[in-house]
């Protein structure tokens, strides 16, 4: 539940961060100015101006993202796991039927000059037998 959470937020976050970067002005130094070809500049990176709300978000907003995203390292390999994480085996199939042997009920007859398959389905009031599986060891880096 936690790591969903801080996943969400993450994602909000990162949405604000490019909105943020987006809509800030540029700051009119180009490669011309930075040399010395024009512009009232003495400084490669323009002069330095007070900072604006945007900037103050952008620091605040970066500053999250990083936290966000060491905070979802760390919960992912704590947290929900892989999607086949709890998935049981495949059931072995199951044992034909001998040569005279009469048809489960349900099932029906097959016709006469026709083939069926080797397997017939398992009884649906068995149920499958609950089995949790542990997750494979990590390889070790080569």
């Amino acid at each position: 539940m936690m790591y969903y959470l801080v996943a969400v937020l993450y994602v909000l976050v990162c949405l604000l961060l490019i909105m943020v970067v987006l809509l800030q002005q540029g700051k009119g130094g180009d490669i011309a100015n930075a040399f010395g070809g024009g512009g009232s500049s003495q400084t490669a990176f323009g002069a330095r101006s007070g900072a604006t709300v945007l900037s103050r978000a952008t620091t605040v907003l970066a500053v999250l993202f990083l936290v966000g995203a060491l905070a979802l390292g760390i919960l992912g390999q704590r947290g929900p796991g892989s999607v086949l994480g709890g998935r049981a085996p495949a059931a072995a199939p199951a044992t034909p039927l001998p040569a005279g042997a009469a048809q489960p009920a349900g099932t029906a007859a097959p016709a006469a000059g026709t083939t069926t398959p080797a397997t017939t389905p398992a009884p649906a009031t068995t149920p499958a037998p609950a089995t949790t599986t542990a997750p494979a060891p990590a390889e070790a880096p080569k």
